[in-house]
């Protein structure tokens, strides 16, 4: 018998014979009770079945997996496109014809799969109407993202028209998906790094001179005090103490208190805490390795609080120049 005078069931049968008990008893996890009965009777009624039927049928099967996944990263459309140069056309139309006809596709499958950031960018400036209908098929975790992200006059505005919507057009909704498809499509074959944000500033702003870190740090914090102390906390971390040269960093440990000096040294890794070591006195050196052994385990809340008064003391030091941070241009010392 070729694969064609099987039905629907009678092709899920094989499929679980070929797959196996192990995987076959995965599957039936995710079925309705009533389809499992029938598919626990088929199987049973099934006798013999060829290699070359169970392998047709197993690629049938692959075949139709791949056409959901391309419909739900980019539509009918895009999916047909892939599957034409996968299978050819002929087969490829098949294939399609068989999930449409039997898989009913939700709306707006492939913008689930879409960064709500980037989805923003291309939803922003349309109707309320539209930008409500779209959010009303996303998951609530995108959907709430981006209503987040709208601006505060349009926000209201989208969750009334969520709320008060009741059914819609399949043609405008089918619209509407076909010209955020075409928006979109530039998406699906695209590699998007992150690029920017807090972390990139600050492995800018660690390696520029001093002048011109605190000349932008200054302007940030007048135009934006928020954003400028989240740039100062990552700007100099604990472990950065390995850029001092020994003179700064005993000058350093001269204003650091012994107690969170242990503290912060419980969560520093061994390089730091051989060089923080290496620069006090023997028995400074021993009272502490005492104290970090005796005082047990230590709240990560704590290291960090530790740590982070001894990066502001770091800090202030710098800015009266009584020590120097190796950073680019400018901190050379000529001798």
């Amino acid at each position: 018998m070729a694969t064609a005078d099987y039905n629907g069931v009678q092709k899920a049968a094989i499929l679980l014979i070929t797959l196996g008990p192990e995987r076959s008893a995965d599957i039936f996890k995710h079925l309705k009770e009533e389809e499992i009965e029938e598919l626990t009777l088929e199987i049973a009624n099934t006798r013999s079945v060829s290699p070359q039927v169970k392998e047709d049928i197993l690629n049938e099967f692959y075949q139709v997996c791949l056409a959901q996944q391309y419909i739900a990263e980019g539509g009918i459309g895009y999916a047909k496109e892939l599957l034409d140069k996968a299978l050819g056309q002929e087969k490829a139309q098949e294939v399609i014809s068989k999930l449409t006809a039997s898989l009913q596709v939700r709306p707006f499958e492939f913008v689930r799969k879409t960064d709500p950031s980037q989805l923003l960018n291309f939803i922003q400036d349309e109707h309320p109407q539209t930008i409500a209908m779209i959010l009303s098929y996303l998951t609530a975790a995108q959907a709430a993202m981006v209503l987040g992200a709208l601006p505060p006059e349009k926000q209201a505005d989208v969750a009334k028209r969520i709320a008060m919507m009741d059914r819609t057009s399949p043609d405008v909704i089918k619209e509407v998906e076909r010209v955020l498809e075409r928006k979109l499509s530039s998406l699906l074959n695209q590699d998007y790094t992150i690029v920017g944000g807090v972390d990139a500033i600050v492995d800018i702003l660690n390696t520029v001179d001093r002048g011109t870190e605190k000349h932008i740090m200054e302007s940030l914090e007048i135009e934006q005090p928020e954003l400028a102390d989240e740039i100062r906390k990552k700007m100099f971390v604990f472990e950065d103490i390995l850029l001092l040269d020994d003179r700064a960093i005993q000058r350093v440990l001269r204003d650091v208190d012994n107690n969170d000096l242990g503290i912060a040294l419980k969560g520093a890794n061994e390089e730091v805490q051989n060089v923080i070591f290496k620069n006090l006195s023997k028995r400074l050196s021993a009272m502490i390795k005492e104290d970090m052994e005796f005082m047990g385990p230590v709240r990560m809340k704590d290291v960090e609080e530790a740590q982070q008064k001894i990066v502001g003391i770091i800090r202030k030091l710098e800015d009266s120049a009584e020590i120097v941070i190796s950073r680019g241009g400018g901190d050379e010392i000529i001798v």
